[in-house]
């Protein structure tokens, strides 16, 4: 039998990086979570991901303990990465920053995949360009 949930909150959080500081503390111990072991056990299963940000589900249960499901980073973190990008551009639509191979497009959507509302590849593409458009980034048809 499964406990009773009290609340599911969606937290972004980056990889190694947990800290019972603000805004990851509050967000947290309002439900009467230990934050420290939270942190703890956030840390060692993000060590691998250090300085990424990673979404995470964080479930909390009636007697006050957790569980936590990682996502994988945010598309525009993975076009970032791709592209060596500090950030999207300042005018998105207007003033295009760098450009996306279909090859790339590929690549980014097979890894977030996962955690898409879709198991086809295409229609996984299409989110990807979706979001590198409204970062300034063009893709090549």
């Amino acid at each position: 039998m499964s406990k009773p949930i009290k609340k599911k909150i969606k937290l972004i959080i980056a990889g190694g990086k947990a800290t019972p500081a603000p805004p990851l503390g509050p967000s947290l111990a309002q439900y009467g979570i230990n934050i420290g072991e939270f942190c703890n056990q956030f840390n060692q299963a993000t060590k691998d991901q250090e300085g990424v940000e990673l979404p995470v589900e964080v479930v909390i249960y009636e007697d006050r303990t957790f569980s936590f499901v990682l996502k994988k980073p945010p598309v525009s973190y993975l076009i970032k990465r791709e592209l060596g990008l500090q950030k999207g551009s300042s005018e998105p639509g207007r003033k295009i920053i760098a450009r996306l191979s279909l090859q790339q497009v590929r690549k980014i959507a097979e890894e977030k995949l996962p955690d898409l509302n879709t198991q086809e590849i295409e229609k996984a593409m299409k989110i990807v360009e979706g979001v590198a458009k409204s970062m300034g980034v063009a893709v090549e048809k």
